[in-house]
């Protein structure tokens, strides 16, 4: 495998640079390359992309814990959703979604910061690439790659700083400032019917590009033509046009089959078969404890992990069925007693959980349903992180299929993720109506748990977040055991940040 350079000085990040804005977006690198040095040739711009690669597994905002993509899996995917469980309950406003509306908060800046300067990054190298000398191909490979980037970073910001596409009146509520250029000053809203129309342009370009060029990325750490399908696929299901959404989830996963069981059970830490796109872990290049999985691996020497372990909530866990492998990748408590008020387990369940997965800290804490699915290759963290899997796209296309009536090729896809590919032999779905949206529902939560998507789910489903107390039949601690319905938390939509609005003047 290639390595990923750590050559986060030449990347350039000019984003509104103005005179009297103090600590706004401050994101240029210490060490300052000229972008006709870096873009002089298409040797140097791969090194450029490689850069942008690197940025997300960097720490932020002199934050250990801001930890680029890894960041946005956990704290804004995983903790504020229906069914991933810690006993943080000095995490509570995170969990529970209380920081919306706090412009002020570093929270609801850095997922504006980090994917800004993906954007500025993108847009440095969009602007110079036609002048790097190299082939045509090479060229339209890298600008590809960075159209890629920036219709990804704009549709992970509409997701959180936008209304669900249901609540937009056809996408005439606010979107985003789309900057598609390295010029500084201030910039107005678009609506979200346009910011989703410069995802679209952006993609479209960079799947013509990629069909055009014979280039290839070096690794799957970099956007190729399936990447910037499997963007598609994502943002067409949020705009919920359903057909868009199918189209490009079935081109996304082609040439991406499904792992196999062996695979499955290895702990998500090293890229396989359906790993689409993802970011490297290297043992000499890690966040060590900040890492994402320093906060997940169930074998990391972390504390967090060690005393805090990560669970699936007892009503999800509930529904996998015996005979689904998912089921054992979570500590069935099995009859054995472990607290209700927190999960913490019991000596028996405590010594069956050493006994089934003996590479566990000898000072790990055991928890009911703690998982068992993620793990670390080198501690504290090192581990290779995925954003995209074919998985995910069957999902994508069953969802969609369900929607525009389709409901048998809804039900075929699902057997193939499931049944066919040895998830669960025994599966089979007969369902319609809504209790197939159930269905599927239900499965992109079991497949998907601790990836980063929980609350980006429901927020795009428009349903209430309903959690409950281990007595209640759940996992939460009373304090995180809240019922969240799709008005409140400002509709689930993270505000402006300060930093952006006090010295933007056309943002109010």
């Amino acid at each position: 495998m290639k390595r990923i350079k750590n050559i986060l000085s030449i990347i350039l990040a000019p984003l509104f640079f103005l005179s009297c804005s103090g600590d706004y977006l401050e994101v240029t690198p210490n060490v300052y390359t000229n972008p006709e040095t870096v873009y002089s040739t298409t040797e140097y711009a791969r090194l450029a992309v490689n850069g942008l690669c690197k940025l997300m597994t960097t720490q932020y905002l002199g934050s250990q814990g801001f930890n680029g993509e890894g960041t946005i899996k956990m704290w804004y995917g995983n903790y504020p959703g229906n069914h991933f469980y810690r006993d943080l309950s000095g995490w509570s406003v995170i969990i529970n979604s209380e920081y919306h509306e706090q412009v002020s908060s570093i929270y609801l800046y850095y997922p504006w910061h980090y994917y800004y300067m993906l954007i500025g990054n993108a847009n440095t190298l969009l602007e110079n690439i036609d002048g790097a000398e190299g082939s045509q191909d090479d060229r339209n490979f890298i600008k590809a790659q960075g159209l890629t980037f920036r219709a990804y970073s704009y549709m992970m910001l509409a997701q959180l700083y936008c209304y669900r596409w249901v609540d937009s009146n056809n996408g005439a509520t606010d979107g985003l400032p789309l900057r598609i250029d390295t010029s500084q000053g201030d910039l107005e809203l678009s609506t979200l019917k346009e910011t989703y129309q410069l995802i679209y342009d952006d993609l479209d370009e960079a799947i013509r590009l990629f069909s055009s060029s014979s280039s290839t990325r070096s690794s799957f750490y970099e956007p190729d033509l399936n990447v910037a399908y499997a963007t598609y696929a994502r943002a067409a299901l949020n705009k919920q046009d359903y057909e868009k959404a199918a189209d490009c989830a079935a081109k996304a996963r082609q040439g991406y089959p499904l792992m196999s069981v062996d695979q499955y059970k290895a702990g998500f830490c090293e890229a396989n078969s359906e790993w689409i796109w993802g970011s490297v872990g290297l043992s000499d290049e890690s966040l060590y404890y900040y890492s994402f999985a320093a906060y997940i691996a169930y074998n990391s020497t972390a504390s967090i992990v060690r005393s805090y372990p990560t669970c699936m909530d007892k009503q999800l866990y509930d529904q996998i069925p015996e005979t689904d492998i998912r089921r054992d990748l979570f500590l069935d408590p099995q009859g054995y007693p472990y607290s209700l008020s927190n999960g913490v387990a019991g000596d028996d369940l405590w010594d069956l959980a050493f006994e089934l997965y003996p590479d566990l800290q000898s000072s790990a804490f055991i928890y009911a349903h703690m998982q068992f699915k993620m793990k670390t290759v080198d501690q504290p963290g090192v581990a290779d992180l995925n954003h995209f899997r074919s998985s995910e796209m069957y999902l994508i296309e069953a969802e969609a299929n369900y929607f525009l009536n389709q409901e048998q090729a809804a039900r075929d896809l699902l057997v193939e993720l499931t049944k066919n590919s040895g998830r669960d032999p025994d599966y089979a779905c007969n369902k319609t109506g809504r209790d197939l949206f159930e269905e599927i529902k239900k499965y992109r939560s079991i497949e998907l748990w601790g990836e980063g998507f929980d609350w980006f789910d429901y927020k795009r489903w428009n349903e209430n977040i309903e959690r409950k107390t281990g007595a209640e039949g759940g996992s939460f601690l009373a304090s995180l055991a809240v019922t969240t319905t799709p008005e409140e938390k400002n509709r689930w939509t993270w505000k402006i940040p300060l930093r952006e609005t006090d010295y933007n003047t056309l943002i109010d």
